[in-house]
């Protein structure tokens, strides 16, 4: 088995079939960022309301948590033509169907379609980069990864906001299309490669289990911003989904050949680094889901000069993604997870201290320094991790990683918009109870004009409070990255302690039974 890596790894890596998937990527990865500028348009024109619409973002979601497991299975089953070919078609059919669609409904089904494609292709593409480059040139090659990726959010946003602004939410997807055929018709031609017959089968139980599991912590967690964490529709499937989870985990550590590999856990520094990109996940969405409320309903910014207040910033990450990974080869992830965890914790806390009247140039020069940080410790802590795994884990370590950073997404997305709701309702019944206290001391009662204003006015200070709020809570997600940083050593490919504790362990049975 080490001598067939070697040997794959001494060989020129495939730039050909590289580039098909990265493109292939790049456009899920931009129709993910296209949609969430769209969505008022869409509930004006199919007219849903908010809670219906964000079925659009939760669904994929759901179905990302749902398949992704399943990815580790599937690329040791199948060939990478074949896993391509399959998730491209999905993919375009989603794109096809959405693009069309005059009833939600409709939409939903092209909008899930979509992610059931998106979620094969990215574990697909990184566990053919994993086996394409030795680990001392495996930091470049992700940092290229990482700048198709950060590509994606750099245009989305401004690119999403002018086609809304002089075509329609339709655009979107009939934008993407034709893109998606030429990509589909280059993979049936130039990926060629052939895979021997893998004795393993698929447990479906399992694959039900791992649905309830994060499948109900995904959906518990992304309905409690909307329906309040009392509601039983959010805490009864997230007890489904730790039910199913532990059920899940416990079947897959007694299976000889499981779904998904928790074992892998027992490798330290992959171990580390989930939890760290675990941590920052949940620190970044902070900066994407609050941001956009306070530029839009607070200070009256239109979405195409939001989506360009946040173009600087991704491009600096795209720009970084590369000339970090090569710094990563040479460095290791844990200079590079500190500085840039460092910068992450200090510009969370500027951003605590947002004000009605802070200036458009601040905000752009703010984000654009913390994504500077943030592309500091993304790509590098995983990679770091995933080069400690043994070539035959990869499929196991890539879906690990895909799977956990939607849960904590939606958990981190969950807990700074109820820690943000809380604020922003307590600081709101202190503003009006003092409110009372003045209108009551003075002589004349305000006119009804004056009591709009004042309740306006109580209102965005509220709401601003609750984003402060929630920010700070980011600073202290991110420093806890920071500190689980220091604790980085640079990763080199670990021998199968897996099978070689277990083998131990039989080794007394063997003794007993000569």
């Amino acid at each position: 088995m080490e001598q067939t890596v070697n040997k794959q790894q001494e060989q020129r890596p495939p730039y050909g079939l590289l580039a098909v998937l990265m493109v292939a990527a790049f456009i899920a990865f931009l129709n993910n960022t296209l949609l969430n500028i769209a969505l008022p348009s869409i509930m004006n024109d199919l007219k849903v309301e908010a809670s219906t619409v964000q079925w659009l973002t939760t669904g994929y979601m759901l179905v990302n948590g749902i398949l992704i497991p399943t990815t580790a299975f599937l690329i040791q089953k199948y060939s990478v033509r074949k896993l391509f070919i399959a998730a491209l078609a999905l993919f375009l059919t989603g794109t096809i169907l959405a693009g069309v669609a005059h009833e939600f409904s409709i939409l939903l089904i092209g909008r899930m379609t979509q992610a059931s494609g998106s979620a094969i292709l990215m574990p697909l593409l990184m566990n053919v980069m994993l086996v394409s480059f030795p680990v001392e040139k495996r930091g470049a090659a992700m940092g290229v990864f990482g700048l198709i990726l950060m590509g994606a959010p750099a245009i989305g946003p401004t690119l999403s906001g002018w086609l809304v602004e002089h075509y329609n939410w339709r655009m979107l997807f009939h934008f993407v299309t034709p893109i998606a055929v030429i990509v589909f018709l280059l993979g049936i031609f130039l990926i060629k490669d052939k895979k021997q017959t893998v004795n393993i089968t698929l447990d479906y139980f399992s694959v039900v289990l791992s649905s309830v599991g994060f499948g109900g912590l995904l959906y518990g967690f992304s309905s409690a911003g909307s329906k309040g964490w009392d509601s039983p529709y959010v805490y009864g499937t997230i007890i489904a989904g730790v039910i199913g989870l532990t059920w899940f985990i416990l079947r897959q550590i007694k299976q000889e050949k499981p779904m998904l590999n928790f074992k892998i856990f027992r490798y330290p520094m992959y171990a580390l680094s989930v939890s760290i990109s675990m941590v920052v996940t949940m620190a970044m969405f902070s900066g994407m889901l609050l941001l956009p409320i306070y530029t839009q309903n607070l200070r009256g910014i239109t979405p195409f000069d939001a989506g360009l207040m946040l173009l600087p910033g991704a491009i600096m990450m795209a720009v970084m993604s590369p000339i970090n990974g090569r710094l990563f080869d040479k460095y290791g992830g844990r200079v590079l997870a500190i500085i840039g965890l460092t910068i992450t914790v200090i510009t969370s806390y500027f951003f605590s201290q947002l004000t009605l009247e802070t200036t458009y140039t601040n905000l752009v020069i703010l984000y654009t320094v913390r994504m500077f940080g943030m592309s500091m410790v993304m790509m590098p802590v995983s990679t770091n991790g995933l080069n400690q795994l043994p070539a035959k884990y990869y499929p196991h370590g890539t879906a690990m990683n895909n799977t956990l950073q939607q849960v904590s997404g939606a958990i981190g997305t969950a807990l700074l918009v109820t820690a943000m709701s809380n604020r922003a309702e307590t600081r709101g019944q202190e503003l009006a109870e003092e409110a009372t206290k003045n209108a009551s001391s003075m002589t004349t009662q305000p006119t009804a004009e004056q009591i709009s204003q004042m309740k306006q006015q109580i209102m965005m200070q509220s709401t601003l409070d609750g984003i402060n709020f929630a920010f700070y809570i980011s600073v202290f997600i991110a420093a806890l990255a920071l500190f689980l940083a220091f604790f980085i050593k640079r990763a080199k490919q670990a021998d199968d302690i897996i099978e070689s504790k277990e083998a131990m362990k039989a080794m007394p049975k063997l003794a007993d039974n000569n």
